[in-house]
């Protein structure tokens, strides 16, 4: 086989532009495009940036450069973590580019705007504006919860829905909160903690009793879903995966009118009891081909904590892969 052709070009950076946002610190940026593209050599001096290699190669780094130019001049800071991300969107197989996903903004609060930062997340935000019913699977980490609270707050200030029902199973509990000493309050607490530390990065922290003292926002086990109905409602129940088959029926049952429900869980974290199949697991062989439902899948590049959490989902994916018997398939 006869050698990709190489090619030699140079991109010239707006003027305007700040070379040190483009380039990052010590040109930190460009040495991250080096390392994914080893057979490119780039050479900065400047506004200009001269690159050498593989003509395909060639193409992606002057493509990402120009989305790049996008993001910065939207006001937004790269971070070697974007610029990873954003080669990544630019390898794969789609239309959609790193500015049409780091330029799409959620929620603003106390000068900090929500975004989604992969495409994956893009698409899941999308969907969640687009169905009734979204699942969102995915490791911890990929912005599932936080995203789906964005968008329930969003939905709120919009006026699309009343109020804001935050739910998740207390596990550990077996849902006898009734042994738990303390208030009710206080039994509920360590399990909601992580949904009220989200909702305090997108509300005033002040405003929240009084919404919640107003039923505007309401934050409960799963268990004190059964026998509602839900209307005029952006609901999300987090940690679906400790849902039993039961309970997932309960819940998605619950939906009333003018209502959306987002459901979120990670089904390799199941903490559920030896024998009990989670809901999470089973509803997506139920209602994969249900009108106005859909799931979105995330996977370990969506992972947006430290990159080493990344590599950590992905060995322990791998690990599964080779040690865990053959699974029932689900659809995908």
């Amino acid at each position: 086989m006869s050698r990709t052709s190489e090619v030699s070009t140079t991109i010239v950076v707006p003027p305007s532009l700040p070379t040190v946002t483009l380039f990052g610190p010590g040109d930190e940026f460009l040495r991250v495009i080096e390392g994914a593209f080893p057979a490119i050599s780039m050479h900065a001096r400047g506004n200009e940036i001269a690159i050498k290699g593989p003509a395909e190669d060639v193409t992606r780094i002057q493509r990402l450069v120009d989305e790049l130019v996008i993001v910065v001049r939207t006001g937004q800071g790269l971070s070697a973590e974007v610029v990873e991300r954003s080669i990544s969107m630019i390898r794969g197989e789609n239309n959609e580019g790193p500015a049409d996903v780091l330029t799409m903004n959620i929620l603003s609060n106390r000068g900090r705007t929500i975004r989604p930062k992969t495409l994956n997340q893009k698409r899941y935000v999308e969907a969640i504006d687009r169905h009734t019913i979204v699942f969102g699977i995915g490791p911890a980490g990929t912005g599932k919860t936080y995203l789906a609270m964005a968008k329930a707050v969003q939905a709120l200030q919009a006026k699309q829905v009343n109020r804001i029902i935050l739910t998740r199973p207390a596990v550990e509990a077996g849902e006898r909160l009734g042994f738990l000493p303390g208030t009710l309050f206080e039994k509920i607490d360590p399990y909601l903690r992580p949904l009220y530390d989200a909702l305090q990065d997108m509300v005033d922290p002040e405003s929240i009793p009084r919404l919640m003292a107003s039923g505007t926002i309401e934050v409960a086990p799963l268990a004190y879903m059964r026998g509602r109905t839900l209307n005029d409602a952006f609901i999300i129940l987090d940690e679906a995966q400790n849902t039993s088959a039961e309970q997932m029926k309960m819940f998605l049952t619950r939906l009333g009118f003018g209502s959306k429900m987002v459901i979120t869980g990670d089904t390799t974290q199941v903490d559920l009891p030896s024998g009990t199949m989670s809901g999470l697991r089973v509803v997506q062989d139920i209602l994969d081909d249900v009108d106005d439902v859909m799931f979105c899948r995330l996977d370990a590049q969506d992972v947006v904590r430290n990159r080493l959490v990344s590599r950590i989902v992905e060995a322990y994916a791998a690990f599964d892969a080779l040690t865990s018997p053959t699974k029932p398939s689900t659809k995908r």
